[in-house]
C-alpha cells in the first residue's frame, strides 16, 4: 500500500518550464515502477513518462525531448521536468505507482492540474 501526492503544477505560458512532484508515503517507491500519466478534458489517461525500479525510462513521443522522468528513492519522490510546455500539454497530471507482475497493485495520487496558455 502506498499514497502519492503530486504537487507542482500551474499555469505556464508556451515555451515555459514547470517540474512536479510525486511523494509517497506508506511504502518505498524502490519497489514500484513509476509513470507519471495525463487526462485533457474529454480524452483518455495516457501515459507520459515512466521509469522503472532500475531507472529505465520510457516517454510518450509527443513529450520525447521536453519532457524528463526521475526518481530519488532516499526521498521517496518521483519527479516530472516538464520543459517547453504547449497548450497540448493542458492536462491532470497523476502519479502512479505499479507493483511489477502485480495488475492488482496499482496505485494513483489526486492529480495536479497544468495549464499551459498564454
Amino acid at each position: 500500500q502506498v499514497q502519492l501526492v503530486e504537487s507542482g503544477g500551474g499555469l505556464v505560458q508556451p515555451g515555459g518550464s514547470l517540474r512536479l512532484s510525486c511523494v509517497a508515503s506508506g511504502n518505498s517507491i524502490t519497489i514500484y515502477d513509476m509513470a507519471w500519466y495525463r487526462q485533457a478534458p474529454g480524452n483518455q489517461r495516457d501515459l507520459v513518462a515512466r521509469i522503472t525500479r532500475a531507472a529505465i525510462t520510457n516517454y510518450a513521443a509527443s513529450v520525447k525531448g521536453r519532457f524528463t522522468i526521475s526518481r530519488a528513492n532516499a526521498e521517496n519522490t518521483v519527479y516530472l521536468q516538464m520543459n517547453d510546455l504547449k497548450p497540448e500539454d493542458t492536462a491532470v497530471y497523476y502519479c502512479n505507482a505499479q507493483r511489477p507482475w502485480r495488475t492488482d497493485l496499482n496505485y494513483w495520487g489526486q492529480g495536479t492540474q497544468v495549464t499551459v496558455s498564454s
